[in-house]
């Protein structure tokens, strides 16, 4: 034991200090890197193409996503392996969506209680090997209706989907709604995005993009809604209004290829983080990381979950905090930047 009138403080010598900050400032490097170039001149567009739908067709959009959001988080509720049939009447409920929208669905099984990935595919016409990933997890933790997380990403997922059903693209389209992305199962074999990227991996899938929708529906403008990590928190705004796209450093140039399409065809608030994933931790926390580990090209898409949306992981995680026209124009923005990076037959 340290007797309080022994102890002297330990003072780090300057040059130690000066070495550490060093490092530091080195491992923020891509992170500074991409803020400056993302915000230069350079990146930004000459013209706008934002794919416009009707004030009829906004309308609908908006009333679909509550739809799905509504009926997952208050209809369900919280859906979790220790309540089976939530699962079920989730995988009912989304296989039923796609198939409206005109596509198969079917099933990815797992685990020994054969839980279910749902998958729904929009064939590309001149390189439909090259496949566009787009996932989104359907579970939740418990006790949660996990309307933001992650009845939302479900819901972006599903419209996206009906919307760009008939499109004609070059490249393959790949919607997968996740299982099992929370706790216990969060990193582990019965992950549903672990599963579906190695099984990708070991039949050497051409997934040359994945986009994992995690939390999509809590925004403010509020000043100081938004907290961050405190290490990148002075890089960005204090506004909880945009989207953010997250990459690590292997996944450096789709995330640039993302943000400059999603911005020159949307003029939804977005920002871009490229970090190493042991510098920031957090950034793993979703489904994207599964296919980190497989050597895929990924980003995260998200409202940041915790670091804006106070709700996160409780029972007051509910539909009606969701900002539902904030939704649909992000849905209208992934849906250009999508068909920009798979391209058209004409292109």
């Amino acid at each position: 034991m340290i007797c309080v009138n022994e102890y002297k403080p330990m003072v780090m010598p300057i040059f130690a200090r000066k070495i550490i900050v060093g490092a530091v400032l080195l491992l923020l490097l891509p992170t500074i890197i991409l803020f400056t170039y993302i915000n230069s001149s350079r990146f930004l567009c000459k013209e706008k193409k934002e794919m416009r739908l009707t004030g009829q067709e906004m309308v609908y959009l908006r009333k679909a996503l509550s739809r799905h959001v509504y009926y997952l988080a208050e209809t369900i509720g919280e859906r979790h392996h220790e309540n089976p049939s939530s699962l079920d009447k989730s995988i009912d409920y989304i296989v039923h969506e796609f198939e409206q929208a005109g596509y198969s669905a079917s099933f990815e099984y797992f685990g020994e209680a054969n839980y279910r990935n749902v998958i729904a595919e929009l064939p590309g016409v001149l390189k439909p090997d090259e496949v566009i990933l787009v996932g989104a997890h359907y579970d939740t933790v418990w006790l949660s209706p996990g309307a933001d997380d992650n009845a939302s990403g479900v819901a972006v997922l599903l419209e996206i989907a009906r919307i760009i059903r008939d499109r004609s693209l070059n490249k393959t389209i790949q919607f997968v709604a996740f299982g099992n992305e929370e706790q216990p199962f969060a990193a582990g074999p019965d992950m549903g995005s672990a599963v579906h990227a190695s099984r990708a991996r070991q039949d050497d899938t051409a997934i040359v993009a994945m986009f994992s929708l995690e939390m999509l529906g809590y925004y403010t403008d509020e000043p100081g809604s938004q907290h961050y990590p405190e290490i990148i928190g002075w890089l960005y705004p204090d506004k909880a209004n945009f989207v953010g796209f997250v990459a690590n450093l292997p996944s450096g140039k789709l995330l640039l290829q993302s943000l400059k399409s999603f911005r020159c065809n949307s003029d939804f608030p977005a920002e871009g983080l490229l970090i190493p994933e042991n510098f920031v931790p957090d950034i793993r926390r979703s489904d994207h990381a599964s296919f980190w580990d497989q050597n895929y090209p990924a980003l995260l898409v998200t409202d940041t979950a915790f670091y804006r949306n106070e709700n996160y992981h409780t029972l007051a995680d509910m539909p009606d905090t969701l900002n539902y026209e904030k939704m649909a124009e992000l849905t209208i923005g992934l849906i250009s930047m999508l068909e920009s990076l798979s391209g058209h037959p004409v292109d």
